[in-house]
């Protein structure tokens, strides 16, 4: 990571329509590779001379927003916090520590850690405003959690940490009401209502595999407005599962919720870009259906057959439909999808090809269930997608 890159990596963004750009983890402290450099949040001058400031400018030039990666309750041993407070660690006296990721984990019960971190923190977002937006990260499991120090404290920590995590949030929240904080724990660790009071969306899970992602939403979504899930679209073959998908899919999977793009777009090809510049602009177009309408999940994911999602404005003049065909053989599952929430004595037009029918046919007799191009003869149909609006006329 140095300033160059991630200045001409914002113009890619930028010119794909994004509206927040974030740099992740790498940006701090003595971080050359994941052995070092956490708990010490100070920019790191190699790889940005001129601080973050010439970041920030350039991307709010650019027209887009600055957001920015933390992972405040972690620390690493060659950090010069670590140095400084080993003992700020979770810790038991004559054991030997359990490392994750390579880090340890911040005592948070303790007034002297909150204080630090709540500084750090408020400098950061003072010093390179406006920062829009905070990526909070919690990236391993808890190990040795002693406090020595404080034996009559020791049952009440995993109570006294929650709320210390809160507690930095509430005084970040009070004096930057303007950022945006996401939670993210482990993929979706830290998806409670406990930790939504203080933070607006919530980083689902790291298996970011598109038919894989279509169960972890439908769950998700049965808890969880879709305001608040945060969905990537990221390379293939994808890291954990190493399936590959198609673009549009990972796309239209993605836009169930809060759409973002965690691939390495300085890869993409023309034709991958010029596909994400429209998948941006018609998720742009239906995003405020998406995350305040009302939804419907008309045929849930199953290993094989067609699944579908549907959004409906409140006020039932304008609903979004998307239709995934994971696996399966052409004709086999559903056939047809019955919409919800539409005015039955309205006439609607789907905005792709001009489509007419009443809103009572829609919900009635529905649309068909399959995924099919013309000059498809296959006999299986696997990962396809579509997205259809309908509008009432």
């Amino acid at each position: 990571m140095r300033a160059e890159q991630q200045i001409e990596l914002a113009r890619l963004a930028a010119s794909l329509g994004i509206e927040l750009f974030v740099v992740d983890d790498g940006w701090f402290g003595a971080r050359d590779h994941d052995r070092a450099g956490l708990g010490d949040w100070f920019v790191n001058r190699d790889k940005f001379p001129n601080g973050l400031r010439e970041l920030v400018d350039e991307v709010r030039r650019l027209g887009m927003e600055f957001g920015i990666w933390v992972e405040p309750e972690m620390v690493n041993p060659d950090s010069d916090l670590f140095r400084a407070h080993p003992d700020w660690a979770y810790h038991v006296e004559g054991r030997e520590p359990t490392f994750g990721r390579n880090q340890l984990v911040l005592n948070l019960a303790r007034d002297d850690v909150r204080e630090y971190l709540t500084q750090q923190l408020r400098r950061l977002l003072a010093d390179h405003g406006p920062i829009r937006f905070l990526k909070w990260d919690h990236n391993r499991s808890w190990t040795e959690v002693g406090w020595p120090e404080r034996p009559r404290q020791q049952r009440e920590v995993w109570v006294r940490h929650v709320l210390g995590v809160y507690d930095i949030l509430r005084q970040l929240r009070r004096e930057f009401p303007n950022v945006l904080i996401e939670s993210c724990a482990g993929g979706g660790g830290r998806a409670d209502l406990g930790i939504l009071r203080w933070t607006d969306q919530v980083w689902t899970s790291d298996n970011t595999d598109a038919a894989d992602r279509l169960r972890i939403q439908y769950g998700y979504s049965r808890a969880h407005s879709p305001r608040v899930m945060v969905n990537w679209v990221t390379d293939v073959p994808n890291q954990q599962t190493g399936r590959s998908t198609p673009l549009e899919f990972r796309f239209h999977v993605a836009m169930q919720g809060v759409l973002g793009i965690g691939g390495d777009i300085a890869r993409w090809s023309p034709a991958e870009m010029a596909l994400a510049r429209r998948m941006i602009a018609e998720y742009r177009d239906i995003r405020s259906l998406v995350q305040f309408g009302e939804q419907y999940w008309l045929k849930p994911p199953a290993t094989q057959g067609p699944c579908a999602v549907q959004y409906v404005s409140r006020d039932g003049q304008r609903t979004v439909l998307f239709v995934y065909q994971v696996r399966g053989l052409r004709g086999s599952g559903v056939r047809r999808l019955r919409l919800h929430g539409l005015d039955a004595g309205r006439r609607y037009r789907r905005t792709t090809d001009g489509a007419e029918s009443t809103g009572a046919a829609l919900m009635g007799a529905g649309v068909p269930a399959n995924i099919v191009e013309p000059s498809d003869s296959s006999p299986t149909l696997d990962l396809r997608s579509s997205l259809q609006v309908w509008e009432a006329i």
